[in-house]
């Protein structure tokens, strides 16, 4: 078993290759779809996961998100890293 790899406010995640992040018109809501499986993220991970791009990084997505939403920056980083952590432990995320 490999060792989990934490992520950091210094990451700049971005979507593993066999992954897409696209918005489903049937559905009408955006979607993740990996390889025999599809993940339908709720409003707020749809926020974080649209600046998953490989370019800016956690602490950047982070600010930019507690701007946004006028929302304290300790309660922002938690939900993010919280969410990327497990999108990475799932192996969609990498970065």
């Amino acid at each position: 078993m490999t060792a989990r790899k934490a992520v950091s406010e210094n990451d700049k995640p971005r979507f593993a290759p066999h992954v897409r992040f696209t918005f489903d018109r049937r559905r009408e809501r955006w979607v993740v779809l990996a390889p025999e499986r599809m993940l339908i993220p709720d409003e707020i991970s749809v926020e974080i996961l649209q600046r998953c791009t490989g370019e800016a990084s956690l602490a950047g997505i982070i600010d930019a998100l507690s701007g946004e939403f006028d929302a304290s920056r300790d309660e922002i980083a938690g939900d993010v890293l919280a969410l990327v952590q497990d999108m990475t432990d799932k192996g969609v995320l990498a970065s």
